[in-house]
């Protein structure tokens, strides 16, 4: 028998709480990977995209991406394009500080799976460090890269979902 005591009631409410909650985040993660694999089925196969990633990004690129220019419209949006930071004879560059920062983060978790996974993007990281660049300038370019492929695949994702649904 439980006891009588009123912590463990509330303790207990809790508990079931937190299961329901639970429950209901597994149905809205599944629901989510439907329609994210159904939106984008080109990005999501990319490397480093899963689909909280390329949620974040179509909602950033919202349903008409043909709102964009180009892909470095895109990358602006996602401040993901270089700003020149430069004075006398450096030349630097740092990210935008503006624009979506839920589509940034994700460009920047893309980048460090990649680091992680890819052997294109550690020997990458490689070269341009024995260049004399620093890992965040490294990151910096991989990301503006990151959102190049992005942008186009969302881009053909986007172009046949009406066709596919």
């Amino acid at each position: 028998e439980p006891p009588t005591n009123p912590g463990w009631f509330t303790l207990r409410s809790v508990a079931r709480r937190i299961q329901v909650l639970n429950e209901e985040i597994t149905t809205l993660d599944t629901e989510l990977d439907r329609l994210v694999a159904t939106a984008a089925p080109e990005t999501l196969s990319l490397l480093g995209l899963g689909t909280q990633h390329t949620a974040t990004l179509l909602i950033a690129a919202g349903e008409n991406i043909d709102r964009f220019s180009s892909e470095a419209a895109f990358a602006h949006l996602c401040a993901a394009a270089p700003i020149p930071v430069s004075s006398g004879r450096t030349d630097r560059h740092r990210l935008n500080p503006a624009g979506n920062r839920a589509a940034n983060r994700a460009l920047h978790m893309i980048v460090i799976v990649r680091l992680r996974y890819c052997e294109q993007t550690k020997a990458y990281m490689e070269r341009r460090t024995t260049e004399g660049r620093t890992k965040k300038e490294v990151i910096r370019c991989r990301k503006r890269y990151v959102a190049r492929e992005i942008y186009r695949t969302l881009r053909a994702d986007l172009s046949t979902l009406e066709l596919r649904t």
